[in-house]
């Protein structure tokens, strides 16, 4: 494995690139003006969105690989490594980038909506599989971005470029919510796995040795990454991961005060609290009920 590039600027990513930088903070790439495309591993200080039409070789991103299938567009937030890793080449590459350093964004409303596009911290394979209708969205966005690049820098430029961005997010925002939806049997198949993932554990004796799981322990024992495994979860259900992982722990301890000669803190350790205080305080969320009121009043 090569070491990673890393990329300070834009103007980084532009040069090794072989292409001139219009905007010091912001950059278009049409990847057919790139005549070689050298493969490797990098991690930049910006945000990236890629819609790569001709590769070759398997990317690397995250703890995974990926064979790019045409119109997919794939995000990368900054300090991500990602790119081919097997010292070849592209030659004559195909498709689009996007790349933005969160200073234009900075003090915008667009700052404050980053953290509801989630896919910029998805795993590759959870990459946006675009319609023909979606990907032509998606064109006539970048292309926008891209005249703009090409005008001389005013004092409109910023807004202009930020507000394109924001277009651009929100577009893709609703393709995956599309993406969820069309591949609703696949997500019933994740979610039952993950009931069954849930079951099993505290079947097991990990709650006592390791407590509660997570929604990042989950998403990793399903293969998903955190934020993507949230999304499905919560477009699914209507409720966020870690309140189903809430719901099966106090099904088990409803379970468990059904047993008579168990004290609530012998259950409380036994199904992954630290603290028997932290299950009465979250069985009073859930239920309305303390363990105890709950076990004299439903299970005497």
């Amino acid at each position: 494995m090569s070491e990673i590039l890393y990329m300070n600027s834009i103007h980084d990513y532009n040069n090794f690139l072989g292409l001139e930088t219009l905007h010091p903070l912001v950059s278009f790439v049409d990847f057919s003006q790139v005549k070689v495309l050298p493969h490797r591993r990098k991690s930049g200080t910006y945000y990236a969105i890629f819609l790569k039409e001709k590769i070759h070789g398997p990317i690397t991103y995250g703890r995974g690989k990926y064979d790019y299938q045409e119109g997919t567009l794939v995000f990368m937030a900054p300090g991500q490594v990602g790119g081919i890793d097997d010292g070849g080449v592209t030659e004559n590459p195909q498709g689009y980038a996007l790349l933005f350093h969160p200073d234009p964004i900075r003090n915008t409303p667009l700052a404050h909506k980053m953290k509801e596009y989630t896919f910029f911290s998805y795993e590759v394979n959870e990459a946006l599989h675009m319609s023909e209708h979606e990907r032509q969205t998606v064109f006539n966005c970048f292309f926008e971005i891209r005249d703009e690049l090409q005008h001389t820098i005013d004092k409109h430029s910023r807004n202009i470029i930020v507000s394109n961005i924001e277009v651009l997010l929100n577009h893709c925002l609703r393709f995956y919510d599309r993406q969820f939806a069309t591949r609703e049997a696949i997500n019933h198949d994740a979610l039952a796995r993950f009931e069954t993932l849930l079951n099993n554990y505290f079947d097991s004796d990990k709650p006592a040795e390791l407590g509660l799981p997570s929604v990042a322990w989950c998403a990793e024992q399903l293969h998903f990454s955190p934020n993507y495994f949230g999304d499905l979860v919560k477009k699914q259900t209507g409720k966020s991961a870690i309140e189903l992982i809430h719901l099966s722990v106090i099904n088990r301890v409803k379970d468990l005060l059904a047993e008579p000669n168990k004290t609530i803190s012998e259950i409380a350790y036994e199904v992954g609290f630290q603290y028997p205080h932290h299950l009465s305080r979250l069985f009073k969320k859930v239920t309305g009920h303390t363990p105890n009121e709950y076990r004299v009043n439903y299970l005497a």
